[in-house]
């Protein structure tokens, strides 16, 4: 029995342990039949041309872990942004852990997929916004399926969260390889403005595959500022698949900083519903070894007025692998669109590899669009100027590669995230500077 017959006899499992009476039952019945005939993406989708799932696949993933782990707070600080007061939502091999969470439903909700889904008074909420613009391909179809656990935000109108809402996944290697597929819902009311810290952390150098659905939804001037941190173990990979969809006047960011993991794919998609709203998509990579990383990104303007902004930068050593497949669509009812996409990469060694497609499809007129990509080596007599005044080679080196990423960092909002990204890269690069950009 491969994978996907495992998980199509599994979902059976499944229903024992939710209520079927729940209208969001039908929508996983049919989530499980759309994901049998689909099954898992392959290499002969132009979309997935340059990403292979054979090595994660594997039948002997265990579905559901077999019984429940804790963690102490100690043991897993470090993968906090401890030096802030926040709001914290933690799994622990797909299973919540009350004592390492903060929640809330004073003025907000920050709470659990799960209570959102049982409990009558959230109900006509999850009717009107689960599973509305998440795309209706194989593995969003497998998470929508097992739909059960996962992070549930809502904000009501005119609320400003005043400290950040951190979500921490920890794999503990439990079983010896495990599959995770969260589910996360934010709302973000008019005129509410939240910050949203995102992590998937493996403790196990045994096998983990998560494939994470998230849907965001941003009402007439509601600001959502998202960042993802995945800087995991080398056995550990995530198929992450965020989808967006903006009301008038919104503005929504999402950060992406993926410097570690066997295999890492970023399927985001922006939808954008109304005039005078800002998507923007930034990102930084680090990779070596064999990683693999690959962003795949969409906007699609369908109305005027509207910007969106995406830049990406990349360095990768090694055997490395990099994907950017940047795509923006402009309606023709979109005139007056400003879309810019830019793709940056250095490749450190010779046997690394980055494959690079922007996209611009455009049906309007009157719009300002532009997209770029470059893949380089770093300057080399920029390099030996550093090296004059005296700079080391590997601080020379890593020095260039924190100017080239800045432009990225420098957007983060929150000071105490941005220095510890800081020093991620920092430690991926395998440096101390000594200073935080």
């Amino acid at each position: 029995m491969d994978l996907k017959d495992k998980l199509v006899s599994s979902f059976m499992a499944f229903e024992n342990t939710v209520d079927v009476n729940h209208p969001v039952h039908e929508v996983r019945s049919e989530a499980i039949k759309n994901f049998e005939t689909l099954g898992f993406p392959s290499k002969k989708m132009e979309s997935w041309k340059y990403t292979s799932l054979k090595s994660i696949l594997k039948p002997q993933l265990s579905v559901f872990p077999k019984k429940e782990t804790s963690l102490d707070y100690k043991d897993v600080k470090q993968y906090f942004i401890h030096e802030i007061e926040s709001y914290k939502i933690v799994f622990v091999d797909g299973v919540y852990s009350s004592h390492l969470s903060e929640t809330s439903h004073e003025g907000l909700d920050v709470c659990l997929m799960s209570a959102a889904l049982s409990k009558p008074k959230y109900r006509l909420l999850i009717e009107n916004y689960f599973n509305k613009i998440a795309v209706k391909d194989g593995l969003t179809s497998l998470n929508t399926a097992f739909s059960k656990e996962g992070a549930f935000i809502n904000i009501p109108r005119g609320v400003v969260v005043e400290k950040p809402i951190q979500i921490l996944h920890f794999t503990t290697g439990v079983e010896s390889s495990l599959l995770t597929q969260p589910r996360n819902l934010v709302v973000v009311g008019e005129n509410a403005h939240v910050q949203i810290i995102e992590r998937h952390q493996s403790l196990t150098d045994n096998p983990t595959f998560t494939n994470c659905v998230t849907e965001i939804f941003a009402n007439k001037r509601g600001i959502v500022d998202y960042y993802k941190i995945q800087n995991d173990r080398d056995e550990a990979s995530l198929i992450d698949n965020t989808y967006i969809s903006q009301q008038r006047n919104s503005h929504v960011s999402v950060h992406t900083f993926s410097l570690g993991g066997k295999l890492t794919r970023n399927n985001l998609q922006f939808f954008q519903k109304g005039e005078y709203l800002d998507s923007t998509l930034k990102g930084v990579t680090i990779t070596d070894k064999k990683q693999h990383v690959d962003h795949s990104t969409l906007v699609h303007h369908a109305q005027p007025n509207c910007e969106s902004h995406q830049d990406y930068k990349g360095i990768y050593a090694d055997k490395s692998t990099g994907v950017f497949n940047g795509q923006i669509i402009v309606e023709k009812e979109a005139q007056k669109t400003n879309g810019f996409q830019q793709s940056n990469n250095i490749l450190l060694d010779d046997t690394a590899t980055i494959n690079a497609k922007p996209q611009l499809e455009i049906f309007a007129d009157d719009v300002r669009c532009s997209h770029g990509c470059t893949i380089g080596q770093l300057d080399d007599e920029a390099l030996l100027y550093l090296r004059s005044r005296g700079i080391p080679k590997k601080e020379a080196t890593a020095l260039l590669m924190f100017g080239f990423a800045n432009n990225v960092l420098e957007s983060v909002k929150i000071p105490q995230l941005k220095q510890r990204i800081t020093k991620l890269i920092a430690s991926k690069l395998g440096v101390n500077l000594g200073f935080d950009l």
